[in-house]
């Protein structure tokens, strides 16, 4: 392991993380909420995450896989690890009441709501239950970014931006409630910012509990495994959260073009890079 592609791996999960203060910062002083813009990068997200968890990522855990067990059983390990990383990031959100759930989208415009207000401010004495709930959340990405830069930093940038665009809503989520809980939007952006340094943690958990188990015997197969279950998280993320959140914010085309656009871009990149 190159301790530059650790620095750089490290470095990726924490920009990636701390992008919740692009949404914060939008909550806190955008008077209106750019929801086709918004809808368009959600959109491009999605994509990204998608072709690089289907046509990457999985394609080079199978085969990693496969070299050590065969055609059928390596297939299947790399199923196991997919749909468990599914499953994983699946019990998370199950288990995030609703109104807590960071990635339950909130705009810009729903600090004007005085109704609203009033359950935000209920919501805030729920607030250490909450921090915990997005830190918990936010583990899973800040393990996929991490792991992904480490395992190739070219792949690790572009989950790393595709994961930057996601928390952007995710700041505005975490930031209104807090605002009107506090009245102190100061306080808000703050918190809201600091929300995203789990997926950091995240990334150090992943570095002093999981590599310290990559012998040189089994560092292929676990990575393999690990890789397999990202790409699970991610296609669950962009199905789950982005997609829906972008047509929630705009439209289904727009949400649409973003999505193609994604592919295209990293379809193109790697074309390129590869």
């Amino acid at each position: 392991m190159e301790a530059e592609n650790l620095w750089c791996a490290f470095v990726l999960t924490l920009i990636a993380g701390l992008s919740t203060g692009i949404g914060s910062a939008i909550a806190c002083m955008a008077k209106r909420t750019n929801t086709k813009l918004l809808s368009l990068a959600l959109g491009f997200s999605a994509g990204v995450m998608i072709y690089i968890s289907f046509i990457e990522i999985f394609p080079d855990a199978r085969s990693s896989f496969i070299d050590r067990y065969g055609t059928f059983n390596g297939t299947l390990y790399t199923l196991f690890a997919f749909f468990g990383g599914m499953l994983l990031i699946g019990l998370i959100d199950k288990f995030i009441p609703t109104a807590e759930n960071p990635h339950e989208m909130r705009s810009v415009e729903s600090m004007e709501n005085e109704n609203q207000a009033k359950n935000f401010r209920k919501l805030y004495k729920m607030g250490m239950m909450t921090a915990l709930a997005v830190g918990i959340h936010n583990f899973p990405e800040g393990i996929a970014t991490f792991m992904s830069a480490l395992k190739d930093p070219t792949l690790g940038i572009a989950i790393a931006i595709a994961i930057s665009i996601h928390n952007i809503p995710e700041g505005i989520a975490v930031s209104v409630p807090i605002f009107y809980a506090t009245g102190n939007r100061r306080k808000a952006f703050l918190l809201s910012f600091l929300s995203g340094f789990s997926e950091f943690v995240g990334a150090l958990l992943a570095y002093l509990v999981l590599l310290p188990f990559l012998t040189a015997d089994s560092f292929e197969i676990i990575f393999a495994a690990l890789m397999a279950g990202v790409s699970g998280i991610m296609v669950y993320i962009s199905l789950d959260e982005l997609l829906p959140s972008a047509e929630e914010f705009g439209e289904h085309h727009l949400a649409i073009y973003g999505l193609t656009g994604g592919m295209g871009v990293m379809a193109l990149s790697l074309l390129i890079l590869g």
